[in-house]
């Protein structure tokens, strides 16, 4: 099938947010850059590791953000040692931990990590499995914990 968009070169998103300073300070550590441009109406992130041009918006009508129509963001790294890494490095900048780092088999397998970003969004952190780490899939593909102590606590 050929794609319908021609020679694609980076990928543009915006989404409105409740708090843009507060986002904006997330969105920094979350992508590792700063921002581009920032105004009172919006701040925009030029991220060239992932050919990304990501805007955050005010919410102009002050209604409520709908953060169910959005499921969420996805962000792939390398391998399980980096979903491991940014787990410890979103803590130590306060994130909003959804899950912890772990290991899914069902679906696609994946090694993932999802947080929350200020105004409610859902951030997905995965890197998919090596050939080598689907061999160790448990029978009943139970998830796997990669950092002890945050496994959930079971009666």
């Amino acid at each position: 099938m050929t794609a319908m968009i021609a020679e694609p070169r980076e990928f543009h998103m915006s989404i409105r947010v409740a708090d843009l300073g507060a986002s904006t300070l997330f969105y920094e550590a979350l992508f590792g850059v700063p921002p581009r441009d920032m105004t009172s109406r919006y701040t925009t992130f030029i991220v060239p590791h992932l050919a990304l041009n990501f805007v955050l918006l005010v919410n102009d009508k002050g209604e409520t953000l709908d953060t169910y129509s959005l499921y969420h963001l996805g962000l792939g790294v390398a391998h399980r040692d980096a979903v491991i890494t940014s787990y410890h490095r979103a803590v130590a900048v306060g994130a909003t931990i959804v899950k912890p780092p772990r290991t899914t088999w069902r679906g696609i397998p994946l090694h993932e990590l999802w947080l929350r970003d200020p105004t409610g969004y859902d951030i997905e952190i995965y890197a998919r499995l090596t050939p080598t780490e689907l061999t160790a899939m448990p029978d009943d593909q139970t998830p796997t914990y990669l950092v002890p102590g945050t496994e959930p606590i079971t009666a």
